[in-house]
């Protein structure tokens, strides 16, 4: 039934944008109600009824509604599996085992550290040196980096301070959690073209919104650039048109756009 579909949420959020890109590959139609006020009186009534508590996302459908991601995309995947994408959630016992092995490999393993160096990354100021390498004696770009941030330091408050001191250091970790799990990844790629095997499945696409946003920041686009086969695979799941279009989704309307 056409308009049965509605999904209420941003799609600048991770969970909303791995939906809409499932919905896109589907070739589902669906009705998009922005909800990008989660919090205060701003939240709109009928999603309150739905999201007391205002959370990211809610996805209905008929008479089902659900509101964790990846149980949208098996979700999706199975009742439209006569349309659009038919590879998503695999054709045979195999197929889906494999699918379903990466799916929780992503929620399990790849999601946190992306998510917190994501986080960390918005607090963080694009010039604070991250990597953790020897500028060379305080000479250089980076010796004027330290230097920066160190007489910022001495103008900021104590709190602001011990926050930027707890984002370097959740970034630090995120990154090294992240790049085990994507050294898995490198050796993956290797093997097949895509995780689960040689199709595009929900084992990429549910990579997608927090990977974009990796690849998309020159601080942490490293992890994914400096492993072949994960770059190799990025280019080619980020340039599908189902993520090109979640992609013009996230940009604000002409009216919005800064002068």
């Amino acid at each position: 039934m056409p308009g049965a579909v509605k999904v209420f949420g941003s799609p600048t959020s991770s969970e909303v944008a791995r939906v809409l890109a499932c919905l896109f590959e589907k070739d589902v139609e669906f009705q998009l109600i922005r909800v990008d006020s989660f919090r205060g009186p701003n939240r709109m009534p009928q999603y309150l009824k739905l999201q007391p508590h205002g959370e990211a996302l809610t996805f209905e459908d008929g008479n089902v509604t659900l509101v964790e991601s990846r149980k949208i995309l098996r979700h999706i995947a199975d009742k439209y599996k006569a349309q659009g994408n038919p590879d998503l959630i695999g054709m045979g016992a195999l197929e889906r085992s494999s699918i379903e092995q990466w799916l929780q490999t992503e929620a399990q393993s790849f999601d946190v550290p992306s998510a917190d160096m994501i986080y960390s990354l918005g607090f963080l100021p694009p010039t604070m040196p991250l990597d953790g390498k020897k500028d060379g004696g305080g000479n250089g770009a980076g010796g004027r980096d330290a230097r920066q941030q160190k007489q910022q330091g001495m103008m900021m408050n104590p709190t602001h301070v011990q926050k930027l001191e707890e984002m370097k250091q959740l970034f630090e970790k995120s990154s090294k959690d992240l790049s085990k799990v994507l050294d898995i990844y490198e050796q993956r790629l290797e093997e097949a073209e895509y995780l689960a095997g040689d199709k595009f499945t929900l084992a990429d696409l549910s990579h997608m919104p927090n990977a974009d946003r990796l690849a998309s920041d020159p601080r942490s686009a490293r992890l994914i650039q400096s492993r072949r086969n994960v770059s190799r695979w990025w280019e080619d799941v980020s340039g599908r048109e189902s993520w090109v279009y979640v992609k013009s989704l996230q940009r604000p309307p002409a009216s919005e756009a800064p002068f």
